[in-house]
């Protein structure tokens, strides 16, 4: 069975059953290795997409949901001009140990900063309280994401 979406604004047909998990169809059948599989029961973060601007477990998230919808990914947030404002402050900040959170930790705080441009430290931490970092770089995440604020405050729009 095919099901059409939109991924990082190509429009794409998967030719999957539509129970499949979207992380699955866009890791195996679409490569794009942003997301990762963390604990597969939507609980960590690791496979976070922004579906329609929302975030969104694709472990847990059946293609058929994602069926007519706009998908990015991690790949799909840089433009001509460059990367996100929120992924260049996670680099700035070396805001990694590990990496395995990362994506979910970028793609919460680019959902996090559309809905509230300058959110005080309490709105930060309370969005990114669900994305779990096992190696304990959360100083350095909180930091990129002060840093990003100022870069999202900076940039214009496209």
């Amino acid at each position: 069975m095919t099901t059409d979406l939109t991924v990082n604004g190509q429009r794409v047909t998967l030719d999957v059953a539509p129970t499949t998990p979207l992380l699955e169809a866009l890791r195996n059948d679409l490569g794009l290795n942003g997301p990762k599989y963390g604990c597969g029961y939507g609980e960590c973060g690791a496979c976070s997409v922004l579906v329609d601007g929302q975030v969104a477990r694709a472990c847990v998230m059946p293609v058929k949901a994602a069926a007519g919808r706009a998908v990015t990914t991690l790949e799909g947030l840089a433009d001509a001009r460059g990367p996100h404002p929120v992924q260049q402050a996670f680099v700035e900040c070396e805001a990694a140990q590990c990496g395995y959170c990362l994506n979910g930790m970028i793609m919460q705080t680019v959902a996090l900063l559309a809905a509230h441009p300058t959110p005080d430290e309490s709105t930060i931490r309370w969005a990114l309280r669900d994305n779990l970092c096992r190696c304990g770089t959360h100083l350095d995440i909180l930091q990129a994401v002060h840093r990003a604020i100022a870069l999202t405050a900076d940039r214009p729009a496209p």
